[in-house]
């Protein structure tokens, strides 16, 4: 269930990369770069709404506000399906992605709540598996829906998954949180919470380095039709490009819940943050020695090499953000998924905005915030990287 209401906000995004040119020529967008924003406006949505639903989640319990959220996500997408203007639709995109950061936030409490250390890592794991299978079968659904008739049957679908989650989690899903943990809905109690996790040395960096990498994967979902299109003409083959990584992406989430209750999470996720600095570090010294633009198995051999590493960062970075603060779990869960949508958001859009024809771009962008990433890990772990602090970490 966890699984399924996280991946609602990537079906929201993938679903529609094959058709962002005809949504923007539809709504009379003139340049290729502005059809990015129909992402990027969800997804700002999707950040800020995550500051609000930590603490009415710490005050009401997990369900109700998810409830809420859902309902909110609904009636955006089919909005979405009659906007007569690209600025109506950012407007919509955005009050959709304000009710889809329920999801983020209330997931990610309710593993919490239940699960610790190791164990919610490899929750997390299994749940991120789930999670990355939508980017992969996302673009060739819109694909299919838009072959058999037009962009606005693709916002059709989202509402009526929305329609379905809703049900599920009204008629399966039981209240998580415990009575003592419960939170006054006022400003100095919502302060408090949110001073407890922001004085947090090790769920602060990691919240930060989980935002660095996070924009990886908006740099690449805003710059992917693209690369792969325009770059490397590959038509109607995108779809299986695309989903070629989310695969990559998936195994290596089920590798780690696999192996992470044995190895632990700092000694995984040190070693792949370490492994794709490198990767992504060699990836960009070949992109600018080599005349012209490289060879596409080259290019997408580094591309899934990098992104296999990212599979061991990303779950185990949130188990680690988020550890030392069972007690205030919707609030590090706010704080933890504004920085690491909104946030990441913006520096993704950085990266799709600075498209001029070529990779360059988007790889230098991987290998920048990547080696930031590192610094924020250095820093909570006070330059010691590999060390578990106890055994269930």
């Amino acid at each position: 269930m966890m699984a399924a209401l996280m991946a609602l906000n990537a079906l929201a995004i993938d679903i529609m990369l094959p058709g962002l040119k005809e949504i923007g020529a539809s709504l009379g967008v003139q340049s290729e770069n502005e059809h990015q924003f129909i992402i990027t406006a969800y997804v700002l949505g999707f950040g800020v709404a995550q500051l609000a639903y930590g603490p009415l989640a710490d005050r009401f319990g997990r369900k109700t506000p998810l409830l809420v959220g859902l309902v909110i996500y609904f009636i955006g997408a089919v909005f979405c399906v009659f906007v007569p203007s690209f600025t109506l639709m950012l407007a919509v995109r955005f009050f959709q992605g304000l009710g889809a950061a329920a999801t983020r936030v209330i997931s990610v409490a309710v593993v919490r709540d239940l699960y610790g250390g190791r164990k919610m890592a490899e929750i997390m794991s299994l749940i991120m598996m789930v999670f990355m299978i939508i980017p992969v079968i996302a673009p060739s659904i819109g694909q299919a829906i838009m072959l058999a008739g037009e962009w606005h049957l693709v916002f059709g679908f989202l509402a009526l998954a929305a329609f379905c989650n809703f049900f599920w989690v009204m008629f399966r899903l039981p209240e998580t949180q415990h009575p003592e943990d419960r939170v006054e809905l006022t400003p100095k109690a919502i302060t408090h919470s949110f001073g407890v996790v922001l004085s947090n040395r090790i769920a602060l960096f990691y919240t930060l380095g989980t935002t660095f990498m996070m924009s990886c994967i908006f740099g690449f979902v805003n710059s992917a039709q693209q690369v792969y299109v325009d770059v490397f003409d590959l038509g109607t083959l995108f779809p299986i490009a695309f989903a070629g990584i989310g695969i990559v992406m998936a195994a290596s989430s089920l590798a780690n819940s696999r192996i992470v209750g044995k190895v632990g999470m700092r000694r995984l996720s040190h070693g792949a943050l370490i492994g794709f600095v490198a990767t992504t570090g060699v990836w960009l010294a070949i992109d600018l020695v080599v005349p012209g633009t490289m060879p596409f198995w080259v290019f997408y051999a580094l591309f899934m090499l990098a992104w296999f590493q990212f599979g061991w960062i990303g779950p185990n970075f949130n188990a680690l953000a988020m550890e030392p603060l069972g007690h205030v779990a919707g609030a590090a869960s706010s704080i933890l998924g504004f920085a690491s949508t909104a946030g990441s958001a913006l520096l993704g859009a950085a990266i799709g905005f600075s498209f001029n024809g070529t990779t360059t771009p988007m790889i230098a962008g991987f290998f920048i915030f990547a080696t930031l990433a590192l610094v924020c890990t250095l820093i909570a772990e006070k330059g010691r990287l590999f060390q578990p602090q106890n055994p269930e970490v």
